[in-house]
């Protein structure tokens, strides 16, 4: 942020603090004020307003629409590499972005994504993953959110570097076994401690799904159990290791991908259960956990017994503003699973998938096929009427209460 705009939220901000409680003042005579006599107790406190909340609405405020658009995608750092093809950005053995070049910085002015996710192949070594993190958050006018796959056990970007001397950990299924969950607080706290470390901010773990089904090897060992009140313990104690050492954790993958029989990397995943089976079941790690500071991460799941067809959830206002948001009563930033997935791109186009995840109530729209497509598509939407500005805002809103949240935004 550059040092006017730094200056032109803080007046905002204070303004917003001190109010207008004093009105008709000339100079400091307090017989001016226009105050009452007397003021009866209500018997109520009013309480302070939230310095995040003041400071996301004091940043939306002076944002354009493109600028509102450009934070709901959160990307890899190839895709905002005009050099790269798009079938080498989701190609884990092509070539990946490890510096800021000038294309990658100039897409980054044109489209001001609101996060960036690091993958393996955008790590070389400890000083290159903080050089890449410090260069791209320093041209940004609006700080990014840098986020990271690191569940522990095989997934870790970081941790299974061999460029990096971090702790290890085994699979979620293994700490699961213990049925311990400060063994899960340990863990989020030690992965969160690093990740700070290195500049990022959010971590797509815990793995909240129940792997009820055996046969569903997308999930495997990277569930906790397939015992739906051990994965709560064990996830929720994860996020509060996170949480306390400034991550946001994003609980994955609702509404549960741990009976499903299909890949969602690969086409759509089918859930064959009802309402009451996945609140008995999938459901309780999002039910028993506070979710307060986390994020939720929808998968490209249909739920054929919820909404009456085959829509994955992602897409879904029934699942999402319905379920999610409504019976489940979270209020937090959702965020889809990759909208690159064959979940997806097996029916959608990029543009459409975004759309319909805006419509849905969803508002991180995570790494879409083609980012100049799908970002094009969300502002003819709304210049069309298709989507309104509010809906954008909204979505915005969190997003920035987020960053403030956890110091990113200031």
């Amino acid at each position: 942020m550059t040092g006017w705009k730094r200056i032109l939220a803080i007046l905002l901000i204070l303004s917003l603090l001190t109010g207008c409680a004093v009105r008709g003042t000339t100079g400091s005579d307090a017989a001016e004020l226009d105050l009452p006599d007397t003021v009866e107790p209500t018997g109520e406190t009013e309480s302070a307003p939230d310095p995040a909340e003041l400071l996301a609405e004091a940043t939306l405020e002076r944002m354009t629409l493109a600028e509102k658009a450009g934070q709901l995608f959160f990307v890899r750092p190839d895709a905002l590499d005009p050099d790269q093809p798009l079938a080498n950005v989701e190609n884990s053995r092509a070539p990946g972005v490890q510096t800021l070049s000038e294309p990658v910085k100039n897409c980054l002015e044109r489209i001001p994504v609101g996060g960036v996710v690091i993958f393996g192949k955008n790590i070389a070594s400890p000083a290159q993953l903080a050089g890449l993190l410090g260069d791209m958050q320093q041209v940004s006018d609006i700080p990014l959110i840098f986020a990271v796959d690191e569940e522990g056990g095989v997934v870790s970007r970081l941790g299974s570097h061999p460029a990096f001397d971090l702790p290890r950990f085994p699979s979620a299924a293994v700490i699961g076994e213990e049925k311990d969950p400060e063994a899960a607080r340990k863990m989020g706290r030690t992965i969160g401690e690093y990740l700070a470390m290195y500049g990022f901010a959010m971590d797509f773990a815990p793995v909240a799904d129940v792997r009820t089904n055996p046969s569903n090897f997308v999930i495997g060992d990277r569930a906790f159990s397939e015992k739906a009140p051990v994965v709560s313990a064990m996830a929720g104690a994860m996020a509060e290791g996170l949480l306390s050492r400034g991550i946001i954790p994003v609980y994955k993958h609702f509404p549960g991908h741990g009976d499903t029989a299909e890949d969602s990397h690969l086409g759509l995943a089918i859930l064959n259960k009802s309402e009451q089976e996945l609140w008995e079941g999938e459901w309780l790690p999002y039910r028993e956990n506070d979710l307060t500071d986390c994020a939720v991460m929808v998968g490209h799941i249909a739920v054929p017994a919820l909404t009456g067809n085959m829509i994955p959830a992602s897409l879904s206002e029934t699942m999402v503003s319905g379920f999610l948001r409504q019976k489940l009563g979270f209020d937090g930033l959702v965020i889809t699973d990759a909208l690159s997935m064959g979940g997806i791109t097996a029916a959608y186009t990029p543009g459409t998938a975004a759309i319909l995840a805006l419509k849905a109530g969803c508002d991180v729209l995570l790494m879409p096929g083609d980012l100049d497509a799908a970002y094009s598509a969300v502002l003819t939407a709304v210049q069309d009427g298709e989507l309104t500005e509010g809906r954008i805002d909204e979505s915005v809103r969190r997003i920035l209460y987020y960053k403030a949240r956890i110091g990113v935004l200031h």
